[in-house]
């Protein structure tokens, strides 16, 4: 077992704040990398030690594998934590770090390359026994191959990128009429994304819920769920709200669905932390992907579990054993999680700047992960996430009541957040009553613009 003395933080923003923290807290000392647009951000303010690694754009700096392994050789790291986004996902990434002697903080390379291929990802969740929506069995080589594959799988279809992610690459046909066009501009999208145009289809279900189970393995057959998580407050498929648990599911779907997932893990021989997204409608669920990383959303089930994940993780990848069983895991309360943009909370047009003004909510259950503070510049290169508010409660009802408070208490000012947005969301009877689905939110706001 290694014992990491440096971990450098391949990320920005509040989920590089949120893993400095836990290296912290372990005694292990970090290092920030930076592009020149973020010299003053709150993490590389922190870190033990700070690299810049390039210019603004994304492609030059957060997405530069050389320059990363360069910081991380010349600071003398032992490890790598790609954080979420930017190469979290990157097979390459994680198999150049394992090259150059370091440890790659996630998942091994085979396994990220296996769930990234989303055609790949449904043949391996079929053979894990997860249940499909159902679709192609692989990439749509030709439009008469699409006609004929939608007439087994029956309309609405969903055309998506194989390589995709992050809602990108993803078009709804609802009638025979519109297949052609969901191919072309699916495929399209899909290539300027992700530089793949490859495309598969899939039943478009009507109202279901998102429900994501998190899981945690150490590869040597230990494996523990932290519960699941609903994420269908979404807009354009990306999500706004989540919660756990579900308030839709039972404790007899509950059962079924973590029971399926440790199980497909086991098998899968999979190391690290790693996230199951399914479907839900009509008491049946339906795997879409895996995610072989952190969530943005993580925060909701550590607050159900008093479980730090992004310490779980550091310590598998040390070569550690899961020191945790599932019998000893106590799952209490419930907890939600708003995501608060740097956009217009009507347009959602991105909003960066300059935050005159800055004060999170505080009190008991609540958390604030931010890299924000007054007088910081939001940058306008890379994602909107400015903050994310976490709460948790003794119920569901407790959580929403400590939520409105909460979001009354948080101020952001100088640039516009989609604060009111959340503020008017968790007021809504179908939120309250945990009534909603994936599209639910698409409709409200069509309704209140």
């Amino acid at each position: 077992m290694a014992n990491f003395e440096k971990i450098l933080i391949a990320n920005r923003g509040e989920i590089a704040l949120r893993i400095h923290r836990a290296c912290r807290e372990m005694g292990i000392a970090t290092v920030a990398v930076h592009s020149t647009a973020d010299a003053d951000a709150m993490h590389v303010r922190l870190a033990d030690e700070s690299v810049c690694i390039g210019p603004p754009q994304s492609s030059q700096s957060y997405l530069n594998k050389a320059a990363l392994l360069t910081a991380a050789t010349i600071t003398g790291a032992d490890a790598v934590h790609p954080g979420v986004g930017f190469l979290a996902e990157n097979a390459t990434f994680a198999e150049m770090v394992r090259e150059h002697g370091l440890t790659f903080i996630g998942p091994e390379p085979e396994h990220i390359a296996l769930m990234g291929d989303k055609i790949e990802a449904r043949k391996t969740a079929d053979k894990l026994g997860l249940p499909l929506v159902p679709g192609s069995d692989g990439a749509i080589d030709s439009e008469a191959t699409a006609k004929r594959m939608a007439e087994e799988i029956g309309f609405p279809l969903l055309v998506k990128a194989a390589a995709g992610g992050g809602g990108r690459g993803m078009k709804v046909a609802r009638r025979p009429d519109e297949l052609e066009e969901a191919l072309r501009l699916a495929s399209s999208e899909a290539a300027a994304a992700f530089g793949d145009d490859s495309i598969y289809m899939e039943r478009y279900l009507g109202q279901p819920r998102h429900i994501e189970v998190q899981i945690l393995s150490d590869g040597r057959g230990n494996v523990i769920h932290l519960g699941e998580r609903d994420c269908s407050l979404q807009r354009r498929h990306q999500k706004i709200l989540e919660e756990a648990p579900s308030p839709a599911l039972n404790s007899e779907e509950r059962a079924r669905l973590l029971g399926l997932c440790v199980d497909a893990v086991r098998k899968l021989g999979y190391r690290s932390a790693g996230t199951f997204e399914f479907l839900y409608e009509n008491g049946e669920f339906y795997f879409i992907e895996m995610n072989t990383r952190l969530q943005v959303e993580h925060p909701i089930s550590e607050a159900i579990t008093g479980i730090d994940l992004v310490r779980e993780q550091i310590k598998v990848a040390s070569g550690a054993p899961l020191a945790l069983s599932q019998d000893e895991i106590t799952f209490s309360g419930h907890a939600i999680e708003c995501r608060i943009n740097a956009e217009d909370p009507r347009t959602f047009v991105p909003s960066p700047g300059l935050v005159s003004d800055y004060h999170p909510a505080g009190g008991l259950g609540v958390r604030v992960d931010s890299g924000l503070y007054a007088g910081y510049r939001v940058p306008p290169f890379y994602d909107s996430l400015v903050a994310k508010v976490i709460v948790d409660g003794s119920s569901r009802n407790e959580c929403l009541m400590r939520l409105r408070r909460a979001l009354e208490e948080m101020v952001i000012d100088g640039i516009s957040t989609t604060l009111p947005l959340h503020r008017l969301l968790i007021g809504e009877p179908d939120f309250l009553n945990g009534d909603y689905d994936i599209h639910w939110l698409e409709s409200w706001l069509a309704t209140h613009a």
